[in-house]
């Protein structure tokens, strides 16, 4: 199974990058930053969270017309298989079957796929070539903004800050992550998951990056350190998509314990 194969995607992906290219904008991204990153718009538990994936499918992905907890679980349980052998810390499996509950969430308060899915990139300097789709920049508004067409655009004298000091394009990577990292910042015990796998929840869309190398002159060392994780994960987040349809029945309940066992209370989204 070839996968990401966007030069014989259906025409729905292609829409969909159209219009993601188009319409995220620093002025849309930091809109949409002020509009959800106070967390205010509803308090629920992260299992929750997870079942809202039971009816989703994503526009932009052009290997999986399935819903979205299927993917879920395959990666989890492709996870799993791996870290029973060692070769893998036991946070990746949660992390796996976590990774895409935000989609479900943003689109729940009605909010467009092209604020949700697809590949992310940043926003504020040239876009990188390696960004899937790039020609479909060219209808950007920020293209008539000259700074944000150089290599370091709005980011000019920062670069030390890294991907800290960057915006992301908006979407569910961005925010679960900061669903996730406030949460722990609330709590006065050490939090159950390392910072590598916050960085697989806010990067793995980051194929530009993670994948083929781009945006390196804005990042530090610790930034590519991240991204290794997220390298390592993106195998399972990717191939797991081709596995034998899981036993939902079955495995959902296995889940749901070991989601409350790292998210036991209700968490602001």
């Amino acid at each position: 199974m070839q996968l990401r194969d966007y030069a014989h995607a259906d025409q729905r992906v292609v829409e969909f990058y159209r219009e993601q290219h188009t319409k995220q904008t620093v002025a849309f991204v930091q809109d949409k930053r002020r509009q959800f990153l106070p967390l205010r718009h509803r308090t629920m538990t992260m299992w929750e969270a997870v079942l809202l994936l039971q009816e989703l499918q994503d526009d932009s992905d052009p290997d999986m017309d399935r819903p979205q907890i299927v993917h879920a679980v395959q990666t989890a349980e492709r996870l799993r298989a791996v870290v029973g052998t060692g070769a893998l810390p036991d946070w990746m499996i949660v992390t796996g079957l976590l990774h895409d509950v935000g989609k479900g969430v943003l689109l729940s308060l009605g909010e467009p796929q092209y604020a949700v899915v697809g590949d992310t990139f940043i926003v504020g300097c040239q876009w990188a070539p390696e960004v899937v789709y790039h020609e479909l920049f060219a209808d950007n508004p920020d293209t008539r903004v000259p700074f944000y067409q150089t290599p370091l655009g709005r980011y000019q004298g920062s670069r030390e800050r890294g991907l800290d000091g960057v915006l992301m394009s908006w979407g569910h990577d961005e925010y679960l992550y900061e669903v996730v990292r406030q949460y722990f910042c609330s709590k006065a015990s050490a939090p159950p998951l390392p910072e590598a796998a916050l960085a697989i929840f806010r990067y793995h869309s980051f194929y530009a990056a993670h994948t083929h190398g781009a945006y390196a002159h804005l990042m530090t060392a610790h930034d590519r350190a991240m991204l290794e994780w997220v390298r390592d994960f993106s195998q399972f987040d990717l191939y797991s998509k081709s596995d034998a349809e899981p036993d939902l029945s079955a495995l959902l309940p296995v889940y749901e314990r070991l989601v409350n066992t790292y998210f036991p209370t209700p968490l602001r989204w």
